[in-house]
């Protein structure tokens, strides 16, 4: 029955296709008329005929889009309902035939073709008119329509390819819609402001340096305020404590305004830079750490993932989403770097200024700084209930659309009638293509209600993220501690060795983006990735031997680097399997995820102070066991849920 139904597809496609090839012939043949009598041709007419084929052939990817969609969930189905592993077998045998109907649905040789057509002659019409030169023979197009630049999109998703941006755009964990939306309108682009776009990366960027320059210096300055070195746990995760519950209210207060939550969190954050500088002349270790739950609160990455999903326009998001990583990647790098260049000490009204406070001093500026361009340069955009409603009318607008052209068919006969009693929570991640319903499009009006949108492949996802957070945060929280108890190295190494691991983001996410991903499904670079993170945990650990510097930085090089491929795989894959509803609104799957992070950093950060406890000579091991454990568990999860998140 499904080889049926699948070969029943492909020939509509087929069918469907050749429609299409002949407009296109059509018009060609209209074209060259023209040229040769020498005739004045309504270009714009043409133009509009050409992306008339566009729009039809986006529709008709919409429809393969579904039944892809409908096959996956019939084969979990299946599996599920019997108990019996049924999908593996027939993806083998129906894609690996050299008859495969299967592969026409995942390649498409033709729809390439009925692109590169539109593409040529669009070009054509614009740049060459009437001459000779072809598209081929330059080695750049400038022309982008925007029906060819959906159906590229289109095409990307359903055949898994990748690249960097787009990488690192789901990286960003901002949720799309699940199928690709015509172009806006343009009030989108007219409203746009980029400076306050870049105000919002800038605000990513600072926050980042600000979280991880105090990493090298807060042990000894633990130590100076008469608390164990071992406090610096305490010290760095205060300040995730406190983003807990700021990316809640802040994401909340996004549905009002952008401009005054940004503002609200430079003065947060001045104000607890300020208070940890002083720290140091008032002795006094509650100050230090009131002063980095000050910076805690000043979190405002629901705000930045926010302003991107809801206020950059369709075109330039994907962009903007790999901004986001990139300025995070680079607040990670520099920040440590940036403690490097703090090695003075000198008097300043009695105010002192060392490698302990100049880090708290120089934040405290440079927020002061992007407070007065925030005030002068960022611009309030539309408010975001006006864009919901925008989207939810294209969205309805896009569906009538596609019926109206007979696209939208069942897989299986009688399906439309069973769609709401078939559908259970295992299938939440494609009930967004079920129905149009109001109440299906929805965002979550609570963490209870975004939680009861998980499936369970994507709690596991979760699982998965908390768990390289937790290894992320051992190693890099505790490095100052470990690196002086063990080498003796001073706060420069420690700065330059954090440094140069916060390099490695952004090569290595080249390196995924544009060949792994490519090269090896998803889920196999994932179970790949933690298998890796637990063998550098492994190699961390100090057994009967003398613990050695090649040791520690190979093993930290191994755990940092898969867990960095770790995370960008998982959140891409997140992101799309993620239910449509968790893509807006307050409790949104980038707030769920950060949430994730922000608890795993916690629980870290705790680990290192409570294990303090049994001094600096158990402290590797006892921190390093925990995150075993949890690495572990987090391979069983991801062995279970294998076949779900097919």
């Amino acid at each position: 029955m499904l080889d049926n139904q699948l070969e029943k597809i492909v020939l509509f496609m087929l069918e469907q296709q050749g429609l299409l090839a002949k407009r296109l012939s059509a018009l060609r043949e209209q074209q060259d008329t023209s040229f040769q009598q020498g005739s004045i041709l309504d270009v714009s007419e043409v133009r509009e005929a050409y992306q008339s084929v566009g729009q039809d052939l986006l529709r008709l990817l919409f429809f393969v889009e579904m039944n892809a969609i409908a096959l996956r969930k019939i084969l979990k189905k299946f599996d599920k309902r019997l108990g019996y592993g049924f999908t593996n077998y027939y993806v083998k045998t129906r894609a690996n035939h050299p008859y495969s109907q299967l592969q026409q649905i995942f390649k498409h040789v033709g729809f390439g073709a009925v692109v590169g057509a539109i593409s040529r002659n669009l070009a054509d019409l614009q740049d060459n008119q009437g001459s000779y030169v072809s598209i081929y023979d330059q080695p750049l197009l400038h022309l982008q329509d925007p029906v060819v630049t959906s159906i590229r999109v289109a095409v990307d998703r359903l055949t898994n390819s990748t690249n960097f941006l787009h990488f690192m755009g789901k990286h960003a964990m901002i949720v799309q819609e699940d199928l690709p939306s015509p172009p806006q309108d343009d009030v989108d682009e007219q409203t746009f402001d980029l400076m306050s776009l870049l105000l919002n990366l800038m605000n990513t960027f600072l926050y980042m340096v600000n979280t991880y320059i105090i990493v090298p210096t807060a042990d000894s300055y633990s130590l100076s305020l008469g608390a164990a070195a071992t406090v610096c746990g305490a010290v760095i995760g205060s300040m995730a404590v406190a983003q807990m519950f700021s990316s809640v209210y802040f994401s909340a207060w996004s549905n009002k305004s952008y401009k005054r939550p940004l503002m609200c969190s430079s003065v947060l954050l001045l104000v607890g830079n300020v208070l940890y500088a002083l720290a140091f002349d008032l002795n006094s270790i509650s100050v230090l750490l009131i002063g980095r739950v000050f910076c805690g609160l000043g979190s405002a990455r629901a705000v930045n993932r926010r302003y991107i999903s809801d206020c950059v326009p369709p075109k330039l998001r994907m962009k903007a989403s790999a901004g986001f990583v990139t300025a995070s990647a680079l607040g990670m790098a520099c920040g440590p770097a940036l403690a490097c260049l703090f090695q003075v000490k000198f008097k300043f009204f009695r105010l002192t200024f060392n490698d302990d406070t100049l880090p708290g001093w120089f934040m405290a500026l440079a927020w002061l700084v992007y407070l007065v361009c925030l005030c002068i340069s960022f611009k309030e955009p539309p408010k975001p209930e006006f864009n919901i409603l925008s989207q939810e009318s294209n969205r309805g607008q896009k569906t009538h659309n596609t019926a109206e052209n007979g696209l939208e068919q069942p897989l299986l006969e009688g399906s439309e009638e069973k769609k709401q009693d078939d559908d259970d929570e295992d299938d939440q991640d494609y009930d967004q293509n079920d129905d149009d319903s109001e109440e299906n499009h929805k965002p979550a009006t609570s963490i209870v209600a975004a939680y009861r949108l998980l499936t369970p492949s994507v709690k596991a996802q979760l699982l998965i993220y908390f768990m390289l957070k937790y290894a992320m945060e051992i190693l890099l929280a505790e490095s100052s501690v470990i690196t002086g108890y063990y080498f003796k190295w001073s706060t420069s190494s420690v700065a330059l060795f954090l440094a140069c691991l916060g390099l490695t983001v952004l090569p290595v996410n080249v390196l995924v983006g544009n060949y792994i991903s490519n090269m090896f499904e998803e889920r196999q670079v994932l179970l790949t990735s933690e298998i890796i993170v637990c063998i550098g945990i492994v190699l961390s650990f100090k057994v009967g031997f003398p613990y050695s510097v090649p040791q520690y930085v190979i093993s930290a090089v191994i755990t940092f680097v898969s867990a960095e491929v770790l995370e960008g795989v998982n959140l891409s894959l997140l992101s799309r399997v993620m239910s449509s509803r968790l893509a807006r609104g307050t409790y949104n799957g980038g707030l769920l995820s950060t949430e994730a992070g922000t608890l795993a950093r916690v629980v870290a950060d705790g680990t290192i102070t409570l294990a303090g406890l049994w001094g600096e000579s158990r402290l590797l091991n006892t921190t390093l066991f925990p995150s075993l454990l949890i690495c572990i568990s987090s391979i069983v999860a991801t062995c279970f849920t294998y076949n779900s998140m097919y």
